[in-house]
This record gives structure tokens, sequence and C-alpha cells, in this order.
């Protein structure tokens, strides 16, 4: 059975850059079993309703501006997979979720940025999922759940986001050093996370140290995709954290494998 998978996409430009992360990610595509096919929810795909990609041939979206020119000529023409997706919904429809379908959208750069690193031919098939920022944890953990079945089938659930997230906090010149309050909030969720709290997980925002610097309620969107990954390993509910660095002052690169 396939782990459920967290991955912080940081900044754009990890796209084009050689560091420990990229190389990192790199490493664990070769080493995780090849799947048959990604089921990917990314922090920059926010909807009310959940969505779920009907695409047969994606598109690469540029979700960013005033980086290096590089990175506008980057292509990840993934394609979908109809029966999977088709299986999505079903689930869905199964446990009382509500959803729709998408047919037309693009890969954004929080899942093309990953995706790439992990497979870097674009030859396992994609279904794009949204994530919905409004809702509860539990209820997020919940539409992860539901697809928990999926993992028994070889294909890898991801989401793909940031523990730690906070654009206005960032330092771009970057001294190597993460910032105390970063770490402290990363260290209470690897506590909790390891321990499967989801009672206290589920009320980081009151709990967790520095909470709102590190999940400001502005960009709650990057942390939010952990309830995912983790529904979606809750029938084997253990939590490892695989790597973890930090740039520019506290923008983190955690890895969390469930299951």
């Amino acid at each position: 059975m396939l782990p459920s998978l967290f991955i912080a996409h940081g900044a754009p430009l990890l796209a084009i850059e050689n560091n420990e992360y990229t190389k990192f990610l790199s490493q664990l595509g070769q080493t995780l079993p090849c799947p048959k096919a990604v089921v990917l929810f990314s922090a920059h795909w926010e909807s009310k309703m959940q969505k779920v990609s009907e695409v047969d041939q994606y598109s690469t979206i540029y979700d960013f501006g005033g980086f290096d020119p590089a990175l506008y000529t980057i292509q990840y023409p993934a394609r979908g997979n109809q029966e999977i997706a088709q299986e999505i919904e079903d689930l869905f429809t199964k446990n009382g979720i509500f959803f729709e379908n998408e047919t037309t959208r693009g890969l954004d750069h929080g899942a093309w940025v990953v995706l790439r690193m992990l497979y870097p031919n674009a030859d396992i098939p994609v279904i794009a999922m949204s994530v919905n920022p409004n809702l509860s944890p539990e209820e997020q953990y919940k539409i992860g759940k539901a697809l928990s079945v999926l993992r028994e089938n070889d294909i890898l659930i991801i989401a793909s986001g940031g523990t730690v997230h906070n654009l206005r906090a960032l330092k771009w010149i970057d001294n190597g050093q993460a910032d105390q309050w970063a770490l402290e909030f990363d260290d209470w969720l690897a506590h909790h996370l390891e321990k499967w709290d989801l009672p206290s997980l589920f009320h980081y925002d009151s709990l967790a140290p520095n909470a709102e610097f590190a999940v400001p309620p502005y960009g709650n969107e990057h942390f939010i995709p952990i309830f995912y990954a983790m529904g979606a390993a809750d029938n084997q509910q253990k939590a490892t954290l695989l790597h973890r660095s930090f740039r520019y002052g506290n923008l983190s690169h955690s890895v969390w494998q469930f299951g």
C-alpha cells in the first residue's frame, strides 16, 4: 500500500534550483514504488466546493509573477485519468461529500513544481484536486479519509502546501538560519503529528505556539492540505517526517509521510 504525502512546494524558484531540498525530492521519486496515478491536492487551487479534475491533457499554469524568465518556459504535460476521477467522485458520493468536476484547468505551480521533481518525465497520470480553506480541519480530514482506499490500488495521494508559510515574514536575503518562532511551531506540529493527536491538530490555531505567524489567516490555504493527506491515511495512523529544512528565514520545506 502506498503512503500519502504532504510535500512543501516552497517558492516557485525551487523549480530551477539545485539544493538540499530539490535533491531530496528527486531521490524520493526514485525510491517510492511507481504509482498507477497521483491524486494531488494543491494549496494554489482554492474552491468553495471540492473540485475533481477530469482533464485529459493538462496545460501548465504560471500562477506567479516577477520571477526568473526561465520559470515561464517550463512545461509539465501530464495527462489525466477519467476512470480514476470517476472512482474519486463515486467515493465522495458514497461518503456524502459534495463536489464538482473540472474539465479545463491546468496544473498550477503547487502541483507541477512538486510533480516535476518526483516524476520528471510527466508519465504518471494526475488527478488534480482543490482545497477549501473555509472548511474545518475535521471536514478537510474527512475528504482525505474518503480516498484512503485508493492507496490500496497503487494510487499516490499528495497534498502540496507548506507547514510554515507567511510571505510577509520572509527574509529574501537568506542567511541559512531558521527563525525561532517558525521552529517552535513546526516542532509542536511534529510532536502532535507523530502522536496522531487529532484533537490538538484540529485546534492548532489556538494551541500551537506562534500559529498566527506560521499560519496567518490570509495564508492558511498552504497549511490545511496536511489534513487531506492525514485523512487519506486514517486506516494506518502513522506519521513520519522525511525531510525538514527552511529557506528565507521561515519558509518550511517539510515532507511528511502518512501510513
